[in-house]
């Protein structure tokens, strides 16, 4: 009898099952990352839209801090926000849409809105209250964006 014909056969290959099973294993696998990476990809997008809002409320709280608490050069005009010398005067500033120091609306950040809070702070010793004021920049932005800035100024 010839050895070659009794010796059993070695197949070669994968059964329909398994290949089913595989490709069910990297679909899965394929889902999940993508399902990370896209919530990945969303949030990178919300910080830089809250790095957008931070630098807005810094931009305005800038400009506020450089004017005076107390006028040294008497009664401030008040022909707009352009002409603005004193802090107080930015009290219930609203913004709809971000504006440039001139009260000039800048078209690229029309979607984010501003608001100006400025009331007479005894929260630094040694300071009185009608001497020092605390100035909060809210920048919101739909649907989820809020960001407050805070400031103090003094007249010394």
């Amino acid at each position: 009898m010839d050895q070659r014909a009794a010796a059993p056969r070695i197949q070669r290959g994968v059964t329909l099952v398994e290949l089913i099973i595989a490709i069910t294993i990297v679909a899965i696998a394929a889902t999940t990352i993508l399902g990370t990476l896209a919530n990945v990809a969303s949030r990178s997008a919300d910080a830089m839209v809250q790095q957008q809002a931070i630098a807005i409320g810094q931009a305005y709280l800038d400009e506020i801090l450089q004017r005076w608490v107390v006028d040294p050069n008497g009664a401030p005009p008040n022909t707009g926000r352009g002409s603005w010398d004193l802090v107080d005067q930015y009290n219930g500033l609203i913004d709809t849409g971000a504006r440039d120091q001139y009260n000039n609306p800048i078209a690229a950040l029309g979607a984010y809105n501003v608001s100006v809070s400025v009331v007479a702070s005894s929260a630094l010793t040694g300071i009185g209250s009608a001497a020092a004021r605390r100035i909060d920049v809210t920048v919101t932005r739909a649907p989820n964006v809020a960001v407050t800035l805070s400031g103090y100024r003094t007249s010394y």
